[in-house]
Formats: C-alpha cells, sequence, structure tokens
C-alpha cells in the first residue's frame, strides 16, 4: 500500500450482536472512522434482512436517497435500497466516488453484502485525499481550474435509457429535473435525449476541509474503451453520439495521457478487501472512492445513500 495512503482504510469494527447494535454502542467510533480513514467495516454483526440494513442505515438521522441520473443500471429493492449495479459481471468497475459526475452527491453510502461471489467480486477502496496528493500537480491544477463537461447521449440500445435514468417516462418532468441540477439537456431527432453539464474536477469536503479528487473523468472518457471497442463505437455513431464522454469545460478535448496517468494513480493507490457475507460498509463518499472487481457465481450487494451535499460552485 502506499506511504500516504491511509493505512486503516476501512477501519473493521467487529461484533457479534444485532447490527443496530454497532450504531447504539459505537457510534463515537463510526464518526470517528468515517471523518479519518474514510470508512469503516462492520463485520459479524447480525443483519437478518435487507430491511434490518435499510434500517441501519436510515438511522444516521437522515432520509435514504433515490438513484436519480445514474450512469449503471442498477434495481430497487426496498425503500432507499437498491442493487449495488446490474454491470455485467464479467467487467470490472473502476474507482469512482459515488455520483461525482454530477454537482449533487451523496455524502455517505452503505454497502451490505448479501451474498458473496465464491470467485472474485471484491470491493477496490481508495482514499481520494491520497489521490489528489499523488497527481501530478500540474494535471491536478490544470482540471481544477478548467473543470470537466460530461455529456451523455441516451439510449439507442447502447446506454440506459432516458426512462430509467430519470425515472419517469414524462419528458416534461426530466426537464424540470435538467433545470433544477443545471443540466442541458436536448431532445434529439430520433427522440432520445443529449445531457451536457460541468462539473468540478476537485473538491473540497465540507467537515474536513481536505482537498479531494472528485471526478468520474477516467470512467466517461473516450480513453475507457479498448482501442477495438473506441474504433468500432466511434466509426459507428461519431463522437458527437457516444453514449457517454467528458470534456474539459469549455468543451475541448481531454489527452488521453492526462486520463493514463490519472488511471495509473488510481491503480497505484487501491485497496482490496473481500466481502465476507453479512459484512456492511459504510463509506464518506467523499473521502473514499469504491469500485468492483469482476466476478463469477452468485453475489448481492445491496446500497443505501443518504445526506445529499449542496451544489458546489465549479469553473465558469
Amino acid at each position: 500500500m502506499p506511504d500516504h495512503a491511509s493505512p486503516r482504510l476501512p477501519v473493521t469494527l467487529s461484533g457479534d450482536g444485532p447490527l443496530m447494535e454497532a450504531l447504539s454502542d459505537r457510534r463515537a467510533e463510526l464518526d470517528e472512522a468515517l471523518l479519518t480513514a474514510g470508512g469503516v467495516l462492520l463485520r459479524g454483526y447480525t443483519v437478518d434482512s435487507v430491511e434490518t440494513f435499510r434500517g441501519f442505515a436510515a438511522a444516521f438521522g437522515h432520509p435514504l436517497l433515490s438513484y436519480e441520473f445514474g450512469s449503471t443500471p442498477r434495481s430497487k429493492v426496498e425503500g432507499g435500497v437498491y442493487s449495488s449495479t446490474e454491470y455485467p459481471a464479467h467487467r470490472e468497475i473502476p474507482l469512482h466516488n459515488e455520483q461525482s459526475y454530477t454537482r449533487d452527491w451523496p455524502m455517505r453510502i452503505w454497502f451490505h453484502c448479501v451474498t458473496a461471489s465464491p470467485e472474485g467480486g471484491a470491493t477496490p477502496l481508495a482514499d481520494s485525499r491520497a489521490i489528489y496528493q499523488a497527481l501530478d500537480p500540474d494535471i491536478r491544477a490544470k482540471f481544477a481550474a478548467r473543470g470537466l463537461r460530461y455529456v451523455r447521449n441516451f439510449g439507442n440500445g447502447l446506454d440506459v435509457p432516458w426512462q430509467q435514468v430519470f425515472n419517469t417516462q414524462d419528458r416534461a418532468e426530466v426537464e424540470r429535473y435538467c433545470r433544477a441540477h443545471e443540466i442541458d439537456c436536448t431532445w434529439k431527432e430520433d427522440g432520445e435525449l443529449r445531457t451536457s453539464q460541468l462539473c468540478q474536477a476537485v473538491a473540497t469536503h465540507p467537515r474536513t476541509g481536505a482537498d479531494v479528487w472528485f471526478n468520474q473523468a477516467h470512467l466517461f472518457h473516450v480513453s475507457a474503451l479498448d482501442e477495438d471497442e473506441r474504433e468500432v463505437l466511434i466509426d459507428a455513431v461519431g463522437e458527437d453520439e457516444l453514449p457517454r464522454n467528458v470534456y474539459f469545460g469549455d468543451g475541448e478535448a481531454i489527452p488521453d495521457a492526462e486520463l493514463a496517468e490519472i488511471r495509473r494513480v488510481l491503480e497505484a493507490e487501491k485497496i482490496t478487501f473481500p466481502w465476507q457475507p453479512g459484512d456492511v460498509l459504510m463509506l464518506d463518499n467523499m473521502l473514499t472512492m469504491h469500485g468492483r472487481q469482476s466476478y463469477a457465481g452468485p453475489r448481492k450487494v445491496v446500497v443505501a445513500m443518504a445526506e445529499p451535499n449542496r451544489k458546489v460552485p465549479v469553473p465558469a
């Protein structure tokens, strides 16, 4: 593990009683772990149902959030609880902070392992503060000053349909959501939707004051595709119609080499722990990135989110 990464991520609190006892008996430890290490793993506690997990997450005092303007498919399991993702099992999900491709995100996120995969399926983690510090200062300053513009083209069988992303069939409702969240939206001639949003590349944690690397440029940028996929997709639809891409805030292309350097740092900072059935992992979403290894066999991990942040200023 890199010297400047948090050596305690995640802090493990072990117990053998009902999950709610961890909240009543160890609340101070939970709160400290979130702000220092950025995450806490509760292991050995009894979690007899998804409803028990939902109640635990909700008991921290913030209503659980719905999953809006998502970037991967997932299904609602129970009020405020969703499947962690329905992204294909054979594909790895790189490190990211949840919804950091927007200007509104949850501050807290909980995961619960119902079924651990017999092969793979672990959740990599990384300290967003350490990543900020490890990045080339010139790249970091450039991204911070210019911001990022995420462009998405929905539907056509290439990405999640807009009806699923916005949880509605009503175009007017989509437009209202976009206005409220400062997202530019355009209905194309084929009836599909394009959105564009100017967002942050770095952010400052509201409680700790720490600067964090906070974006999903490495996921949205066309260089995230392997060379063959990229060539085929651009030949098929053209760069302007790619399901997703990201540019600097002024619309200028981001060099592939800069994204490659960012991915190198993410890989160097990554730590991984394997799930055990019953585990509950709680993260400060700004301080800690998460991902998913590919896997085979059954796997069920559910997620809940809470405490939305306020909109943050971005480069003009």
